[in-house]
């Protein structure tokens, strides 16, 4: 069994497992020499596990279905063994708006037709990643007040960690993504959570560990040592006892490096653990492929049983067996 490793994340609050599985010492209680690296986007950790400089990594669950279709970039079969989080995103709009302490869809509704009338430019919008949990659900929440998220609000990609910047700085008016950026961008006075994830898609899948279906078939007991101590890590993240400690190891710089308040507040709204989150199901695995298919990213005829053949439960349950 290969015991070093370079695993790669996002400056997330969901990030915690990998985070926590190394600074708590269950990496090292599995035998195994981790060094974490803090990435800068997610096309970087995409590209990065794709060649090999990361052993695996905190992913974007849609992501890891686009890369093994080869949508978006080079296919490369991927693996998605655990879940590492669900429920942390929201849609944060700006203070500049003026649509209240609480943004509704009819009153985006209604500042887009006003801008139209004036023939003022198209609100934007940004999302960490075209897949993403987060277009999804932004545009959901667009559709659903009955706007058309491709024609009438203009959507872009930036990382997480600018997108509360970005809105302060009026270069968009809105953004969905993960805590704990939502709550710095309130805590700044810029913005103001207008939907939650878990109102608009409950238990829909957000992160992963994702590592190529080469790796996993090479390193098979190496793989299943890191599940379990990732495994461990979402259960401690979820006891509520651990929360303050958790919001403490997070802010540290070397991890998101914000205020704990603010990772604390974002964490309120994350599940890692509880009621089976940490199972991969194929089942979330579909419904983000209808999002995929549903907002063009993917054609009709694509093969979606082997898409769905990256999320690996068993993968799962072997290692909760003895985690």
């Amino acid at each position: 069994m290969s015991g070093s490793l370079k695993l790669g994340f996002m400056p997330l609050d969901d990030a915690a497992g990998l985070i926590v599985a190394k600074a708590l010492g269950f990496f090292d209680d599995e035998g195994l020499e981790v060094e974490l690296s803090r990435e800068a986007s997610w096309a970087t950790i995409r590209d990065k596990v794709a060649v090999g400089a990361l052993d695996g990594a905190h992913m974007l669950a849609p992501m890891v279905l686009a890369q093994s279709l080869g949508i978006g970039g080079e296919a490369t079969a991927m693996i998605a063994p655990l879940a590492l989080a669900t429920d942390g995103a929201a849609i944060t709009l700006s203070t500049r708006l003026g649509l209240g302490p609480s943004p509704s869809r009819a009153g985006l509704a209604d500042l887009v037709a006003e801008r139209r009338e004036m023939d003022a430019s198209l609100l934007t919008f940004g999302v960490v990643f075209p897949f993403s949990i987060h277009n999804y659900l932004l545009r959901l929440w667009v559709a659903e007040a009955g706007l058309d998220p491709d024609r009438d609000v203009r959507i872009v990609v930036a990382p997480p960690p600018r997108m509360a910047e970005l809105l302060a700085g009026g270069v968009i008016e809105g953004f969905c993504v993960g805590e704990p950026w939502n709550a710095v961008a309130v805590n700044a006075g810029a913005g103001v959570v207008a939907a939650r994830a878990g109102e608009i898609a409950p238990g829909a899948p957000d992160k992963v560990f994702g590592v190529t279906r080469a790796w996993a078939q090479a390193n098979p007991e190496t793989l299943q040592a890191v599940l379990r101590a990732l495994l461990r890590a979402l259960a401690w993240a979820d006891d509520a006892e651990n929360r303050e400690a958790l919001a403490a190891l997070l802010a540290e710089p070397q991890h998101v490096g914000v205020a704990s308040d603010a990772i604390a507040a974002g964490l309120r709204h994350v599940v890692f653990h509880r009621g089976g989150a940490a199972r991969p199901d194929r089942a979330q695995a579909t419904w983000l492929l209808e999002q995929m298919r549903r907002w063009g990213q993917i054609p009709p005829d694509a093969d979606i049983q082997s898409a769905l053949a990256v999320y690996a439960p068993e993968m799962h349950d072997q290692a909760a067996v003895l985690a």
